[in-house]
């Protein structure tokens, strides 16, 4: 079977340069980003810069996409955000998902296209969402895989709890066809032994032995059912195959070298990213509060939080990179600076080894403020890559 690839929401490429990184066999045959917020496209233009400008990169609303006119590919991947999955009877019993949601755009791919394999990324509370109705919309997604013949497993994994050089927390989904040579395997394994060994996440990220699984089976492939009455408390290990759901705790099991916020930082750093009088200012952001406060309906109320280590420590990993990297705020990593001992922010640069990319990977003509934004959003290729490992190895059986 052919490695080729369909990337969702690509960014700035973060499943592909770790895929390509565990394979040069990989094809990436379509590729689709949008930015629908702003004129300016810089992510697609890193992405075109660093892997040509081709008419398979398409720069436009993948809602306004025929998903038909997709190439087939064997892997469709894509980071894609949590948002409301639930759906509403719109007459005949037909069904309709929330506007602008773009799991439903994914699971349009899925029943047109219908790849072997799929790898999905998304932050870890997708688990536990809505919070009125918890894992209700996981299991929305886990019933349209089983709709469409496939089986699924999932992990929650810490980038550094794997020895790389950022804490952050995301949920991994790997479905793949029932028929895939891989699918019949694992068809015939116990739910709790592919979790704990034989399965996908198991043989990339592997975890302490979980005694006991949770239990249950989905009441339907009907989604507004799902909608109306599931609620599951998944855990951040599962397996589900023809409806039926296994879920456990995992526990990290990793022996080897860990990454440090101290090896990736770069030497012979500009003034300009030096902090300067606003010590004070940063002093008391990381510092911890109690605040009192007024609602709108005029309830006082004591708005507290902790401190935050300042500045961070660099013999640690990064702690999660947000968007706002590098702006004023609680959030923004300040560090010590390896050669003048000085504080100051990461570099762009730095933003860009602490997610696993190339150095330099987004300095193609967008502004330093959306370099950090870019990678906030993206993934840790290096978790990517580890599962590149295994799943080149489940495609060259099939």
């Amino acid at each position: 079977m052919d490695k080729t690839l369909c990337e969702l929401f690509a960014g700035v490429g973060g499943f592909r340069v770790g895929l390509e990184r565990s394979s040069q066999e990989w094809d990436t045959v379509w590729a689709n980003q949008w930015e629908p917020s702003r004129t300016r496209q810089d992510a697609f233009d890193c992405y075109c810069a660093h892997f040509g400008k081709k008419d398979i990169y398409v720069n436009e609303d993948i809602g306004n996409i025929d998903k038909s006119s997709i190439p087939d590919h064997t892997l469709l991947v894509g980071g894609f955000p949590c948002q409301d999955y639930s759906v509403a009877r719109t007459g005949a019993k037909g069904i309709e998902g929330k506007k602008g949601v773009l799991w439903w755009q994914i699971r349009e791919i899925l029943d047109v296209k219908r790849p072997p394999f799929v790898l999905l990324e998304n932050v870890d509370r997708l688990l536990k969402s809505p919070a009125s109705k918890r894992g209700r919309d996981f299991g929305i997604i886990l019933a349209s895989f089983w709709e469409f013949g496939y089986s699924v497993e999932w992990r929650v994994i810490n980038a550094a709890d794997y020895g790389f050089v950022q804490r952050r927390r995301r949920t991994f989904i790997f479905a793949y066809r029932n028929d895939t040579n891989y699918g019949q395997d694992m068809a015939g394994h116990d739910p709790l032994e592919a979790i704990n060994q034989d399965g996908f996440f198991a043989r990339t990220f592997p975890i302490e032995e979980c005694p006991t699984v949770i239990e249950r089976d989905l009441p339907s492939q009907d989604l507004y059912e799902i909608t109306q009455d599931f609620s599951f408390p998944f855990e951040t290990a599962g397996y589900m195959h023809d409806g039926h759901i296994a879920t456990a705790k995992a526990v990290p099991a990793y022996h080897g070298p860990h990454r440090v916020l101290a090896d990736i930082m770069d030497h012979d750093v500009d003034e300009k990213y030096y902090i300067g009088d606003d010590l004070e200012k940063w002093t008391y952001l990381k510092g911890a509060k109690r605040i009192e406060r007024t609602s709108r309906t005029g309830h006082k109320y004591i708005f507290s939080e902790g401190p935050i280590a300042f500045p961070d420590p660099i013999d640690r990993p990064a702690r999660t990179m947000l968007t706002s990297e590098a702006t004023t705020n609680r959030s923004t990593h300040v560090v010590r600076d390896l050669d003048t001992g000085r504080l100051r922010l990461l570099t762009p640069n730095e933003t860009n080894k602490i997610q696993g990319f190339p150095e330099h990977w987004t300095d193609t003509g967008m502004s330093e403020r959306f370099q950090y934004f870019c990678m906030g959003n993206a993934l840790v290729t290096d978790c990517v890559e580890k599962m590149g490992e295994t799943l080149n190895n489940i495609i060259d059986q099939e």
